[in-house]
């Protein structure tokens, strides 16, 4: 009896070690296998949440770009938040943007479906809102061509010119009629380039037809268009973070009602200057009209319809007329705060230009520190600092990282103008570092990225840089500049106003004293 316990006992534990044998090995892999998952499917690092709201609740709407790169400074360069429903990635250094838009480009080339946009867009009739399909590469290789070419850019120079001068000339005609005359240059400007952008996209100025009064009117419906499209497109919708709830809130609140309200205003807008122009003669002028084109476009298509050339007109008026205005007023408020570094780009723009009275465009290429200072305003003060968000088309994995698709992305290009593995002293205004440098805002350079990056890359960069260098120019060329009387340099805030384009909160006011 006792063999039979023993041989039993015997045979047990050879079962158990051949079983312990197979298992260890099995448990071994499912424990890697794990441990490869976790690792693989860890979403990058960021802030904890809420239960259902996530971090939306932390999420700073009038400075986004200042609160993230104060997270990137805790949880690094890839980070995660959770907004709502919404998973978010936000892009804070050069070294990080470089990985995904170099080697994940066409998984970031898509857009969040936001409320706001696709209303202003047409249903995404555009080119900034279109998602990524064969739709957008269509228009895409189009409006490159016929649009936003080089060649195209140039035809508009003599409408800059003019424009410019006609600025120049307002602010020297009120400078010579009293001393210290205050000029507010984030009004002057943003007139001055919604003057230029009214007459390239519709091929008239305000006051071509129909007497003043008209033109007044026409002035203000322009301003208050650029001024509620920027509302719109930024105005939160519940609906893009909670959709199935927050339709019912928001339309319960009133907020859909009032979408449709200002965007039934927009289309009548554009609908009157579309219809002026086919009732006008088609004969072109000195140069053709972005609206002409559009037209033209139309009637080559079947397929593109008027809803498309409105969708494109928006794109053209209130990207162009905002960034630009907004870059000078920044490159002013940087220099007016640095005496020095203006008597720098003065000294320069005046020796080369000399008598002749104004700065035109092909002077301005030769003019090496202005274009310094342009773009170290843009690397500190960058007109878009989230750029436009983007959404990924399908899953990737950047530095270890999955990031699932249909994740929400910010490309904080403030955070990478101050990123210190890219720039020496990033927090100071100092044009130099760009002399002798081949750093360019063309999307190759990801230190600095104003106008974005890969596929998405603004189209109209070409004639927003024009714009800027031109009116920047010949600010620096006519006139000295000083601050009202009893104001300080460190009296001039950099507070912003919320936007997709970084407006300066308070008006810069500065007083011109003009040169002989």
């Amino acid at each position: 009896m006792r063999k039979v316990i023993i041989h039993q006992s015997s045979s047990i534990m050879e079962v158990a070690l051949f079983l312990l044998s197979v298992s260890l090995p099995l448990l071994l892999l499912i424990k890697l296998r794990s441990y490869y998952n976790r690792k693989l499917n860890r979403r990058p690092p960021g802030p904890r949440g809420l239960p259902w709201i996530g971090n939306l609740h932390q999420f700073d709407s009038i400075n986004p770009h200042i609160y993230l790169y104060q997270l990137s400074l805790k949880y690094g360069p890839l980070m995660s938040l959770r907004l709502g429903s919404v998973q978010t990635l936000v892009i804070s250094s050069a070294s990080a943007a470089k990985e995904v838009f170099k080697n994940h480009d066409l998984c970031f080339s898509g857009r969040p479906t936001f409320v706001g946009s696709q209303k202003v867009s047409y249903n995404s009739k555009d080119i900034v809102f279109s998602p990524y399909n064969e739709y957008w590469r269509d228009m895409r290789k189009i409006c490159n061509l016929h649009l936003f070419s080089s060649k195209r850019s140039e035809s508009f120079q003599p409408v800059r010119e003019q424009e410019v001068a006609q600025m120049v000339k307002t602010i020297r005609d009120g400078a010579a009629a009293a001393d210290s005359h205050i000029v507010n240059l984030s009004k002057t400007l943003m007139t001055l380039t919604s003057s230029i952008m009214f007459r390239i996209t519709f091929g008239k100025g305000y006051d071509d037809e129909d007497g003043a009064e008209k033109d007044n009117n026409m002035s203000s419906r322009f301003h208050w268009l650029l001024a509620e499209s920027q509302s719109t497109v930024v105005s939160f919708f519940l609906t893009d973070y909670f959709p199935v709830i927050g339709r019912l809130i928001d339309t319960l609140s009133g907020k859909c009602g009032r979408l449709e309200k200002s965007f039934n205003a927009l289309d009548s807008f554009y609908q009157q200057l579309i219809d002026e122009h086919l009732r006008a003669s088609t004969e072109y002028g000195q140069y053709t009209s972005i609206l002409e084109i559009l037209l033209q476009m139309k009637k080559d298509s079947r397929e593109f319809m008027l809803d498309h050339v409105k969708a494109i007109l928006s794109d053209v008026i209130v990207a162009a007329s905002d960034s630009s205005a907004a870059a000078v007023v920044w490159a002013m408020t940087l220099l007016i705060k640095s005496p020095s570094t203006m008597k720098k780009a003065q000294q320069e723009v005046r020796e080369l230009t000399g008598k002749k009275g104004f700065v035109d465009e092909n002077d301005v290429q030769k003019l090496v520190y202005l274009k310094a200072v342009v773009k170290e305003a843009m690397r500190l003060n960058p007109i878009a600092p989230l750029l436009v968000p983007k959404e990924t088309i399908e899953k990737c994995v950047i530095n270890g990282y999955e990031i699932k698709a249909k994740t929400l992305v910010y490309v904080n290009v403030h955070a990478i103008g101050r990123d210190p593995e890219s720039w020496e002293d990033p927090n100071e205004f100092l044009p130099e570092r760009f002399i002798n440098s081949s750093i360019d805002f063309k999307g190759q350079d990801f230190e600095l990225i104003p106008f974005g990056v890969g596929r998405r890359i603004c189209p109209g960069i070409t004639m927003g840089v024009a714009t800027t260098e031109l009116a920047l120019a010949n600010l620096l060329y006519s006139f000295n500049w000083e601050l009202p009387s009893g104001m300080k340099k460190e009296d001039i805030d950099m507070d912003t106003l919320p936007g997709i384009t970084m407006h300066k909160k308070n008006h810069l006011c500065l007083v011109p004293q003009i040169v002989n």
